[in-house]
């Protein structure tokens, strides 16, 4: 059964997309209400966690089949478990999309996490190797 994903952080850039699934995903911007994203302390990646009254705007990749979300479950790893979110397209349509949410609070910084300062060729290394 094939699901979309939403995506907020590392993997919103097609670099990071690439390297943890193997098949190809059509994507659209979206927004997913109610929660928010903060860096995780130390670390170039957010995560994001509920938060009434807040918005996080990212990508969903649609059709995403088992194979690649067992992939990205693995890439994920045990800080974060996948729920299923409401995710709104631009043009309004909501699609119930699968989202990593960040378990541990503790470990996110007070501060939002910043897009532009996220440091790809970095995190590529340390995640994947030169």
């Amino acid at each position: 059964m094939k699901s979309p994903i939403f995506t907020y952080g590392s993997l919103m850039f097609p670099q990071i997309w690439r390297r943890v699934v193997s098949g190809t995903y059509r994507s659209a911007p979206a927004t997913v209400n109610g929660h928010a994203r903060f860096a995780v302390a130390g670390q170039t990646y957010p995560g994001m966690v509920a938060l009434p009254g807040a918005a996080v705007r990212g990508l969903v990749y649609f059709d995403v089949d088992q194979a690649d979300i067992a992939l990205l479950d693995l890439f994920e790893g045990e800080a974060y478990r996948r729920e299923i979110l409401d995710a709104v397209l631009e043009n309004g349509d909501v699609v119930a999309a699968g989202a990593y949410i960040h378990i541990d609070k503790s470990v996110l910084s007070d501060a939002p996490w910043d897009r532009g300062r996220f440091e790809i060729d970095r995190f590529i290394e340390s995640h994947f190797g030169p």
